[in-house]
């Protein structure tokens, strides 16, 4: 596990992104948008040189969060997630639209904080998992032979002579001894005494256990020979009963102040000591081993060394993406129904955001440190209709750009998951080639540009529309006509969306 520290965070890697690196890097999959990435990039920056500071002036740095204003589908969410991503940090997105205020039933806002420490958790386990595979599949090795060719078991030898404890009643008396019913004080009557000896019972008890089936050599050679088969997977099929343990499954509870969050856990933790845990189950070698190889896996990690690392790791790096906060902002006026419900989100925000120390299952998470990026259009609403606490805890604005032809066009080739890509290494799936031709390309990022401009902007989101009804009758008969070579050029696209082209409403169609 001592090779989990120096993994943290890849640091030696970590440490050296420049912001111009950083901005390379979201380059590769977001086009345009330089100031949004700008401003991420010295914020990632920061973060790094702050973690190289003497622990004085450390914990007064507090990050500096950012508020993104632009219409949707431009990128807002693809920046922050591969901010994170780009990080190693733990990172969630929430909308803001789901939270309700203190005194009303739906998700707490401290929910946030216990979905990125879930998140910081899942992260840090999957990485320890690296070190413990080699012992934990040697183990479900083993494991799997067990129940291939198992040891005879022991038989108990029972010690003779013990002294019997048996409960022979109850009772219970009042202070001044008299016994009465529903007395203040209950006790139980035990009877102490000497078994008697049978010497039928005693010679089969002390009798020697019986030594297992395999120490002997021709078993051994049986267990070595299933090993061999076991490894070069002859064994696969075979059927085995092996007991697996259950994860109870609740529903979701929604309580005010959030004072349920761990009670999935807690029954579960009360039905597992009943023993209603585990059960009997008849699988296939190839099943058994993914669920003993989980289950040994589960073992060999320290769970307080992950709770413990996961902590620090969102409390310093950790990065929750608000959405559709534009959706909270009280419009004109403020007072009556919603637009005070929608404030006292914000309120309920608010010192999450400033930074609070909040209870999940995995210890006390301060958020003093924790990096938030907000986003919204604000098409209806704008900025300053925020309460200013809140404002003021965002000072870093960043206005993202509309999209436009040349920028549909970037996005669908520069980008290393660009669209064409997509499409062409999946129905390349079904031995189906697809080449785009320059002009088709063009023509499909004026459609999107001309959509956009005709109805509601939703951004780059149109692309994926467009891109549908072009190869809709294309992959629908794909598996058919494989193999075969498709040139889509732009007489291939007017052909395939002509409905779309003559129908000025596209909206029957695309969005």
């Amino acid at each position: 596990m001592s090779d989990v520290k120096s993994s943290r965070q890849n640091n030696a890697t970590f440490d050296k992104l420049t912001p111009k690196e950083i901005v390379a890097e979201l380059d590769k999959y977001i086009v345009g948008q330089k100031k949004a990435k700008r401003a991420v990039a010295v914020a990632l920056r920061n973060r790094i040189r702050r973690l190289k500071l003497d622990d004085e002036i450390k914990e007064d740095i507090t990050p500096k969060n950012i508020l993104m204003i632009g219409p949707t589908g431009v990128g807002k969410t693809e920046i922050a997630r591969r901010l994170a991503k780009l990080a190693g940090s733990p990172f969630i997105k929430v909308e803001a639209t789901k939270y309700t205020e203190v005194g009303y039933v739906g998700r707490d806002v401290e929910s946030m904080v216990r979905d990125l420490m879930a998140a910081g958790v899942a992260m840090v386990k999957q990485e320890m998992q690296e070190f413990v595979v080699a012992d934990a599949e040697k183990r479900t090795e083993d494991a799997l032979l067990e129940l291939l060719f198992p040891h005879k078991k022991r038989k108990e030898s029972r010690k003779a002579g013990g002294p019997i404890v048996r409960p022979v009643g109850a009772f219970s008396f009042n202070n001044d001894g008299s016994e009465v019913p529903g007395a203040s004080i209950m006790g139980t009557a035990i009877q102490v005494g000497i078994p008697i000896f049978d010497k039928k019972t005693a010679k089969e008890d002390l009798q020697p256990a019986e030594e297992p089936a395999h120490d002997n050599p021709a078993d051994q050679a049986t267990r070595e020979k299933l090993r061999e088969m076991l490894r070069s997977g002859k064994m696969e099929d075979n059927i085995v009963e092996i007991t697996v343990n259950q994860n109870f499954q609740f529903p979701g509870i929604e309580a005010m102040g959030g004072g349920l969050e761990d009670l999935e856990s807690s029954l579960s933790g009360v039905f597992s000591a009943f023993g209603g845990g585990q059960k009997r189950k008849r699988v296939s070698v190839a099943r058994a081993r993914e669920i003993i190889m989980a289950e040994e896996t589960d073992k060999l990690i320290d769970r307080e060394r992950v709770s413990d690392e996961a902590r620090q790791r969102v409390e310093q790096t950790g990065i929750i993406f608000i959405d559709e906060i534009d959706k909270i902002a009280v419009k004109g006026e403020r007072g009556g129904g919603q637009d005070v419900s929608r404030e006292g989100v914000q309120r309920d925000i608010l010192p999450i955001v400033e930074g609070a120390t909040v209870n999940t299952k995995w210890g006390q998470v301060n958020t003093d440190h924790i990096l938030f990026i907000a986003a919204g259009a604000f098409n209806i609403s704008k900025p300053s209709d925020l309460i200013p606490e809140l404002q003021g805890r965002f000072p870093l604005r960043v206005e993202l750009d509309a999209l436009d032809k040349d920028d549909f066009l970037r996005i669908l080739t520069e980008p290393k998951n660009a669209l064409t890509k997509q499409y062409r290494e999946l129905l390349g799936t079904e031995s189906v080639e697809i080449e785009f031709t320059a002009d088709a390309v063009e023509h499909l990022a004026e459609l999107a540009a001309e959509v956009n401009n005709r109805l509601e902007n939703i951004g780059a989101r149109r692309l994926h529309t467009i891109m549908e009804a072009l190869l809709d009758e294309l992959s629908f008969n794909a598996p058919d006509i494989a193999p075969t070579h498709v040139v889509i050029d732009k007489g291939y696209v007017n052909e395939k969306l002509v409905d779309l082209v003559k129908d000025q409403d596209f909206g029957r169609y695309i969005l």
